[in-house]
């Protein structure tokens, strides 16, 4: 009999069914049939709808018998504004629908999350938003079949337990995180990248990248208090054999195929491997957690609309940071930072990412990571820190509350974060060349 220490010993794994390869989009009508679906919303936006292809996934899903309706007012990097705007289009349609399909990036996935579950289970958007914002209520049951189909290669969400929404006036994000909430099935088909652009395609990427830092540098599972019943434990329970591994070969294929997909995006098999990178994320980060980075990402998300920065390639007219580039910000600094939890594992990284690190000493090694980062953020032409995005050293003191706020995920950071800690971590994010 083991001793009781009162830590946990149990990690989950879990993870929507995938069905992965060129052309898998044409089985989603015979998916959804599979499932019982009768009458689908197709939750996207209007890029997806503009290069034609909400259409012919409508096609696709009809040809099936099934009706298909396309809702295409996703705001990327979805507002609780939008979001509402989604679930209230959905409540007032003539006819319910039962199942949805989210065709897009991780915003249009994300939307079509928040609109299953707050028309499977009405109640007010703070309601199932983690504490200390919202209440972290538990959904009461199932929620409808949902297949998530992405068009991007970096978020991972038609396969993760995660809802973030940014709270306009809050100025920050924030996550709904529970597993009920995670896609029936990613269809997942590198076809539907081909036409992403270089910032779209780099952001993206980057995603894939801190999700499987974040989560193979996440505090042990092991490390976690035991929770009093199998129901009080977190989604998010820390890094664990599983997780290390898919997140070992996800930063691998960053480190091989980033460069490739954002300079030819025609390459197939960079695209394609991107998707394999971006859903083997989805898998480690789901059930591992992310901490500091995606942390210290929300509030700039929230804070960027009151600059002037819009970035290329997102055919956007208002100011926003793209996910996977708002995790990457604050990256370099953080894994100096943690470094010293694992040097083993920050050197194995920067290998991966490109640097020599034969014959040097193990802490040696680990310390290349940040600049291996940097490094990769200039060849995919990332802004140089916060300071090119409009942000300034002023702002510094709000960037740490809003990310002190983000405790869902800076629980499973390595090492205990202060204040102080992420006013330094936020000074050396301002510019890195």
């Amino acid at each position: 009999m083991a001793i009781d220490t009162g830590l946990d010993t149990i990690f989950t794994t879990s993870a929507s069914s995938i069905k992965f390869g060129i052309g898998a989009t044409n089985e989603l009508g015979y998916e959804l049939k599979r499932l019982g679906v009768k009458n689908t919303l197709i939750i996207t936006d209007k890029n997806i709808v503009e290069i034609g292809l909400a259409e012919k996934v409508k096609a696709i899903i009809e040809n099936e018998d099934i009706k298909a309706d396309i809702y295409s007012d996703v705001h990327i990097e979805p507002t609780d504004t939008s979001v509402k705007d989604a679930i209230n289009f959905t409540k007032n349609a003539l006819n319910p629908y039962d199942g949805f399909v989210g065709l897009g990036g991780g915003s249009c996935i994300d939307t079509a999350k928040a609109v299953n579950l707050y028309t499977s289970f009405p109640a007010d958007l703070l309601d199932y938003i983690s504490p200390p914002v919202g209440k972290g209520i538990k959904v009461p049951g199932p929620l409808k079949p949902l297949i998530g189909v992405p068009t991007t290669a970096g978020t991972g969400s038609e396969g993760t337990t995660v809802i973030i929404i940014d709270l306009e006036a809050q100025n920050i994000k924030i996550g709904i995180s529970m597993p009920c909430v995670r896609p029936t099935m990613g269809i997942i088909d590198p076809l539907n990248t081909l036409t992403m652009p270089p910032l779209v395609t780099a952001s993206t990427g980057m995603d894939v990248f801190t999700h499987s830092m974040e989560a193979y540098t996440a505090i042990p599972y092991t490390s976690r208090p035991k929770p009093k019943t199998p129901a009080d434990r977190p989604v998010y329970v820390g890094s664990n054999p599983i997780s290390d591994a898919v997140a070992v070969m996800a930063i691998e294929i960053v480190g091989k195929y980033l460069r490739r997909a954002v300079t030819n995006g025609r390459d197939l098999e960079a695209r394609t491997q991107m998707l394999i990178g971006a859903t083997l994320a989805g898998l480690g980060f789901g059930n591992a957690g992310v901490h500091i980075p995606h942390s210290m990402a929300y509030p700039v998300a929230g804070m960027i609309h009151h600059k002037t920065w819009i970035p290329p390639d997102y055919n956007l007219e208002y100011p926003m940071a793209p996910h996977g580039l708002a995790c990457t910000i604050g990256s370099p600094a953080v894994t100096k930072f943690t470094a010293c939890t694992d040097f083993e594992k920050h050197a194995l990284m920067a290998e991966m990412l490109g640097e020599d690190i034969e014959g040097l000493p193990l802490r040696d090694a680990a310390m290349l990571l940040p600049e291996a980062i940097i490094k990769l953020m200039q060849d995919i032409n990332f802004p140089n820190g916060l300071i090119e995005m409009g942000f300034n050293e002023s702002e510094i003191p709000q960037l740490v509350q809003g990310t002190l706020k983000q405790q869902r995920t800076l629980s499973c950071s390595p090492r205990p974060v202060t204040a102080k800690d992420l006013e330094i971590m936020f000074a050396e994010s301002m510019s890195f060349w």
